[in-house]
């Protein structure tokens, strides 16, 4: 409930040329445009399960080919968990079975 508040409140006072045009199945929903369709919220269930989606979010800018290592993407954690001890320098996903696309789309 809280999410929806908070996504209610911003699209209410998000300006419309940031929304794009609504499809005829939005229009009848009266759903706004400003946010990616199909999202969910996921809450994290256990330690697998965090352990899981970080090492998606880390193997996704490799999986769609905007580097070639997940150290190299600025943006990323990854870093972080080498240093502490989390991934080996070389992690390239595969010891957790989604370099086959095993993960998200």
């Amino acid at each position: 409930m809280r999410w929806n508040a908070i996504k209610n409140y911003f699209t209410r006072r998000c300006q419309d040329r940031y929304k794009s045009a609504p499809t005829s199945s939005q229009k009848r929903k009266r759903a706004q445009t400003i946010w990616q369709p199909r999202y969910w919220e996921h809450q994290i269930r256990d330690d697998q399960d965090f352990e899981k989606h970080c090492d998606y979010i880390h193997w996704n800018p490799v999986k769609h080919g905007l580097v070639t290592h997940s150290s190299r993407w600025p943006y990323s954690s990854f870093q972080r968990f080498v240093n502490l001890g989390i991934y080996a320098p070389d992690w390239t996903g595969a010891s957790a079975g989604i370099e086959d696309d095993g993960y998200g789309e």
